[in-house]
Protein backbone atom coordinates (compact mmCIF):
# COMPACT_ATOMS: atom_id res chain seq x y z
CA UNK A 1 0.00 0.00 0.00
CA UNK A 2 1.25 3.49 -0.80
CA UNK A 3 1.93 5.39 2.45
CA UNK A 4 -0.44 8.23 3.21
CA UNK A 5 1.32 11.55 3.85
CA UNK A 6 -0.95 13.72 5.93
CA UNK A 7 -1.21 15.68 9.14
CA UNK A 8 -2.16 12.52 10.99
CA UNK A 9 -3.10 12.88 14.64
CA UNK A 10 -4.33 9.95 16.71
CA UNK A 11 -3.94 8.77 20.27
CA UNK A 12 -1.70 5.72 20.00
CA UNK A 13 -2.53 2.85 22.29
CA UNK A 14 0.96 1.41 21.84
CA UNK A 15 3.37 4.27 21.33
CA UNK A 16 7.08 3.89 20.72
CA UNK A 17 8.50 7.35 21.26
CA UNK A 18 11.96 7.46 19.74
CA UNK A 19 13.04 10.57 21.64
CA UNK A 20 11.45 12.74 24.35
CA UNK A 21 8.89 15.04 22.77
CA UNK A 22 10.46 18.16 24.23
CA UNK A 23 13.64 17.65 22.17
CA UNK A 24 13.72 19.72 19.00
CA UNK A 25 14.72 18.13 15.73
CA UNK A 26 17.92 20.19 15.64
CA UNK A 27 18.91 19.15 19.14
CA UNK A 28 18.21 15.50 18.42
CA UNK A 29 20.31 15.75 15.28
CA UNK A 30 23.22 17.10 17.29
CA UNK A 31 22.88 14.37 19.91
CA UNK A 32 22.63 11.52 17.44
CA UNK A 33 25.41 12.52 15.05
CA UNK A 34 22.73 12.80 12.37
CA UNK A 35 24.04 13.06 8.83
CA UNK A 36 21.88 15.03 6.43
CA UNK A 37 19.55 13.09 4.16
CA UNK A 38 17.83 15.12 1.48
CA UNK A 39 14.03 15.23 1.64
CA UNK A 40 13.75 13.50 -1.74
CA UNK A 41 16.09 10.70 -0.69
CA UNK A 42 14.29 10.32 2.62
CA UNK A 43 10.94 9.95 0.86
CA UNK A 44 12.39 7.49 -1.64
CA UNK A 45 13.91 5.45 1.17
CA UNK A 46 10.65 5.33 3.06
CA UNK A 47 8.51 4.42 0.05
CA UNK A 48 10.87 1.59 -0.87
CA UNK A 49 10.89 0.27 2.69
CA UNK A 50 7.09 0.28 2.76
CA UNK A 51 7.02 -1.72 -0.47
CA UNK A 52 9.46 -4.27 0.92
CA UNK A 53 8.42 -4.58 4.56
CA UNK A 54 4.64 -4.27 4.49
CA UNK A 55 3.92 -7.48 2.51
CA UNK A 56 6.35 -9.45 4.66
CA UNK A 57 4.79 -8.14 7.87
CA UNK A 58 1.31 -8.95 6.60
CA UNK A 59 2.34 -12.48 5.61
CA UNK A 60 3.89 -13.13 9.02
CA UNK A 61 0.81 -11.63 10.68
CA UNK A 62 -1.53 -13.95 8.81
CA UNK A 63 0.65 -16.95 9.62
CA UNK A 64 1.06 -16.20 13.32
CA UNK A 65 -2.27 -14.53 14.12
CA UNK A 66 -4.85 -15.54 11.49
CA UNK A 67 -7.71 -14.00 13.49
CA UNK A 68 -6.15 -10.54 13.42
CA UNK A 69 -6.74 -7.88 10.80
CA UNK A 70 -3.38 -7.98 9.01
CA UNK A 71 -4.09 -5.26 6.45
CA UNK A 72 -1.62 -2.63 7.66
CA UNK A 73 -2.18 1.01 6.83
CA UNK A 74 0.93 3.19 6.71
CA UNK A 75 0.47 6.86 7.57
CA UNK A 76 2.86 9.77 7.91
CA UNK A 77 2.49 12.92 9.98
CA UNK A 78 4.04 15.49 7.63
CA UNK A 79 4.32 18.22 10.30
CA UNK A 80 8.05 19.13 10.42
CA UNK A 81 7.59 20.21 14.06
CA UNK A 82 6.38 16.78 15.17
CA UNK A 83 8.64 14.76 17.48
CA UNK A 84 10.82 12.01 16.06
CA UNK A 85 8.39 9.19 16.61
CA UNK A 86 6.76 6.01 15.29
CA UNK A 87 3.92 4.04 16.82
CA UNK A 88 1.31 1.40 16.19
CA UNK A 89 -2.39 1.86 16.79
CA UNK A 90 -5.68 0.85 15.16
CA UNK A 91 -8.67 2.63 13.65
CA UNK A 92 -12.27 2.23 14.78
CA UNK A 93 -12.68 -0.90 12.67
CA UNK A 94 -9.63 -2.57 14.16
CA UNK A 95 -7.42 -2.07 11.13
CA UNK A 96 -3.79 -1.76 12.26
CA UNK A 97 -2.06 1.54 11.61
CA UNK A 98 1.69 2.11 11.52
CA UNK A 99 2.34 5.81 11.96
CA UNK A 100 5.57 7.72 11.38
CA UNK A 101 6.48 11.37 11.72
CA UNK A 102 8.36 13.16 8.96
CA UNK A 103 11.26 14.08 11.30
CA UNK A 104 11.84 10.38 12.01
CA UNK A 105 11.96 9.57 8.30
CA UNK A 106 14.43 12.39 7.70
CA UNK A 107 16.59 11.41 10.70
CA UNK A 108 17.02 7.76 9.74
CA UNK A 109 20.49 7.18 8.28
CA UNK A 110 19.49 4.43 5.87
CA UNK A 111 16.74 2.07 4.72
CA UNK A 112 17.80 -0.60 7.20
CA UNK A 113 16.89 1.69 10.09
CA UNK A 114 13.52 2.56 8.57
CA UNK A 115 12.85 -1.12 7.88
CA UNK A 116 13.65 -2.14 11.44
CA UNK A 117 11.46 0.57 12.95
CA UNK A 118 8.57 -0.35 10.67
CA UNK A 119 8.99 -4.06 11.42
CA UNK A 120 9.12 -3.32 15.15
CA UNK A 121 5.83 -1.41 15.03
CA UNK A 122 4.18 -4.14 12.95
CA UNK A 123 5.36 -6.69 15.51
CA UNK A 124 3.43 -4.87 18.24
CA UNK A 125 0.21 -5.59 16.36
CA UNK A 126 1.09 -9.18 15.48
CA UNK A 127 1.91 -9.92 19.12
CA UNK A 128 -1.37 -8.42 20.35
CA UNK A 129 0.25 -5.82 22.56
CA UNK A 130 -2.60 -3.31 22.40
CA UNK A 131 -5.11 -5.83 23.77
CA UNK A 132 -2.67 -7.06 26.41
CA UNK A 133 -1.86 -3.50 27.44
CA UNK A 134 -5.55 -2.65 27.73
CA UNK A 135 -6.20 -5.73 29.86
CA UNK A 136 -3.36 -4.78 32.18
CA UNK A 137 -4.64 -1.21 32.42
CA UNK A 138 -8.17 -2.40 33.27
CA UNK A 139 -6.85 -4.73 35.96
CA UNK A 140 -4.80 -1.88 37.46
CA UNK A 141 -7.81 0.44 37.43
CA UNK A 142 -9.98 -2.12 39.22
CA UNK A 143 -7.32 -2.86 41.84
CA UNK A 144 -6.39 0.73 42.64
CA UNK A 145 -10.01 1.90 42.40
CA UNK A 146 -11.00 -0.74 44.93
CA UNK A 147 -8.21 0.26 47.30
CA UNK A 148 -9.12 3.93 46.98
CA UNK A 149 -12.75 3.12 47.71
CA UNK A 150 -11.82 1.27 50.89
CA UNK A 151 -9.42 3.96 52.10
CA UNK A 152 -11.72 6.89 51.29
CA UNK A 153 -15.01 5.39 52.29
CA UNK A 154 -16.21 5.32 48.69
CA UNK A 155 -15.66 8.98 47.78
CA UNK A 156 -16.19 9.12 44.04
CA UNK A 157 -13.40 11.58 43.19
CA UNK A 158 -10.83 9.58 45.16
CA UNK A 159 -11.97 6.38 43.47
CA UNK A 160 -11.72 8.03 40.05
CA UNK A 161 -8.18 9.22 40.72
CA UNK A 162 -7.26 5.77 42.03
CA UNK A 163 -8.60 4.17 38.87
CA UNK A 164 -6.59 6.56 36.70
CA UNK A 165 -3.38 5.85 38.60
CA UNK A 166 -4.02 2.12 38.49
CA UNK A 167 -4.70 2.17 34.76
CA UNK A 168 -1.49 4.07 34.12
CA UNK A 169 0.60 1.71 36.23
CA UNK A 170 -1.10 -1.32 34.74
CA UNK A 171 -0.47 -0.15 31.19
CA UNK A 172 3.21 0.32 31.97
CA UNK A 173 3.66 -2.97 33.79
CA UNK A 174 4.65 -4.98 30.75
CA UNK A 175 5.65 -2.20 28.37
CA UNK A 176 9.38 -2.97 28.55
CA UNK A 177 8.87 -6.65 27.85
CA UNK A 178 6.52 -5.70 25.00
CA UNK A 179 9.27 -3.57 23.46
CA UNK A 180 11.80 -6.40 23.63
CA UNK A 181 9.27 -8.85 22.17
CA UNK A 182 8.62 -6.44 19.31
CA UNK A 183 12.36 -6.02 18.78
CA UNK A 184 12.77 -9.80 18.53
CA UNK A 185 9.96 -10.32 16.01
CA UNK A 186 10.88 -7.09 14.25
CA UNK A 187 14.38 -8.49 13.69
CA UNK A 188 12.87 -11.49 11.90
CA UNK A 189 10.57 -9.33 9.76
CA UNK A 190 13.42 -6.97 8.86
CA UNK A 191 15.67 -9.83 7.80
CA UNK A 192 12.97 -11.56 5.76
CA UNK A 193 12.23 -8.28 3.96
CA UNK A 194 15.83 -8.16 2.79
CA UNK A 195 17.29 -5.65 5.24
CA UNK A 196 19.96 -5.94 7.91
CA UNK A 197 18.46 -5.71 11.42
CA UNK A 198 21.90 -5.22 12.99
CA UNK A 199 22.38 -2.06 10.95
CA UNK A 200 18.76 -1.04 11.51
CA UNK A 201 19.02 -1.36 15.28
CA UNK A 202 21.94 1.06 15.35
CA UNK A 203 19.26 3.73 15.47
CA UNK A 204 19.10 2.96 19.20
CA UNK A 205 22.79 3.74 19.59
CA UNK A 206 22.17 7.37 18.63
CA UNK A 207 19.15 8.23 20.73
CA UNK A 208 18.89 9.17 24.42
CA UNK A 209 18.98 6.03 26.56
CA UNK A 210 15.82 5.61 28.68
CA UNK A 211 17.82 3.36 30.99
CA UNK A 212 15.88 1.30 33.49
CA UNK A 213 13.70 3.95 35.10
CA UNK A 214 10.98 2.95 37.54
CA UNK A 215 7.72 2.61 35.62
CA UNK A 216 9.51 3.54 32.41
CA UNK A 217 7.96 2.39 29.18
CA UNK A 218 11.11 1.46 27.26
CA UNK A 219 14.05 -0.80 28.15
CA UNK A 220 17.65 0.34 28.07
CA UNK A 221 19.11 0.69 24.59
CA UNK A 222 21.80 -1.89 25.40
CA UNK A 223 19.11 -4.47 26.21
CA UNK A 224 17.37 -3.78 22.93
CA UNK A 225 20.55 -4.08 20.90
CA UNK A 226 21.43 -7.31 22.72
CA UNK A 227 18.02 -8.77 21.83
CA UNK A 228 18.45 -7.91 18.16
CA UNK A 229 21.95 -9.41 18.09
CA UNK A 230 20.76 -12.66 19.67
CA UNK A 231 17.82 -13.09 17.30
CA UNK A 232 19.89 -12.12 14.25
CA UNK A 233 22.53 -14.70 15.22
CA UNK A 234 19.84 -17.38 15.36
CA UNK A 235 18.62 -16.60 11.84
Amino acid sequence: MRPIFSAFAVLAMTACAIVPQQESGAKVAAISGYQHVSPNQAVNNFVQVVRDVEPVAEAICRARAPRLNCDFEIVVDADPRAPINAYQTADETGRPILAFTAPLIITAHNRDELAFIMAHEAAHHILGHIARQNQSAQAGAILFGGLASILSGGQSETVRVGQQIGASIGARSYSKSFELEADALGTQITSRAGYNPLIGAQFFARIPDPGDRFLGTHPANADRLRTVEQIAASL
